[in-house]
């Protein structure tokens, strides 16, 4: 399966905003993008133009992808999706991504970032209703279950993510029991209740070309 393998902190620095891709390094001093706010490569310092209006929209869709670590194909059938579904498409298509497995192991706090989340999902380390589940784009429904297995509730990497979550609720939409690493989609958030700072009209805009 392809994947990407470069250095995630390059595509922070491409976007020119913190991703928030690596956890708890993004909130350390030792985040190369508060040292290097500069795109990458061998001319990243020096070139400076002015985006074309088709820039702008292309780099909202990469930037999207990138936050939630998805590939092409997948964000264009996510899209496609969500053009399907009634009310407002790109609104749709940001639900569909927060309600992927991997997003929601995130939110609840069970792991520092969402490609970890990823790897744990994978590594079957979570059930869904009593029931394991490996498969990180598995779509969350209303009132579903995530609980860490009875296994894998002494991992450290899941203890130290913890720590940095507060008792009880961090988002509207989900319930954490945080002594028993159990949490609670309660409900599909709306879009306010999002905090993914992006604008997914520009998304719109570009695949209605």
């Amino acid at each position: 399966m392809a994947r990407y393998t470069q250095a995630d902190c390059k595509l922070c620095r491409r976007e020119e905003q913190k991703l928030f891709l690596k956890g708890t390094k993004c909130f350390s001093n030792k985040c190369p993008f508060e040292k290097k706010g500069y795109a990458p490569g061998q001319h990243g310092r020096t070139r400076r133009f002015k985006k074309s209006e088709y820039g702008i929209q292309l780099r909202e869709k990469q930037k999207v992808r990138r936050i939630y670590g998805i590939l092409e194909k997948q964000f264009r059938n996510y899209f496609a999706e969500a053009a399907r579904e009634k009310g407002i498409t790109g609104e749709n298509l940001l639900k569909l991504l927060e309600r992927r497995l991997d997003n929601v192991v995130f939110r609840l706090g069970f792991a520092p970032s969402r490609k970890t989340a990823r790897q744990l999902v994978r590594h079957r380390h979570f059930t869904v209703n009593d029931q394991i589940v490996d498969i990180p784009s598995y779509q969350v429904k209303a009132g579903d279950e995530i609980k860490v297995r009875e296994k894998s509730k002494k991992m450290n990497l899941i203890h130290t993510s913890m720590r940095r979550v507060k008792e009880g609720k961090q988002y509207n939409w989900l319930s954490l029991d945080k002594p028993n690493l159990t949490g609670v989609l309660l409900e599909i958030p709306s879009r306010e209740e999002i905090p993914t700072q992006v604008n997914e009209q520009l998304i719109v805009e570009l695949y209605s070309k």
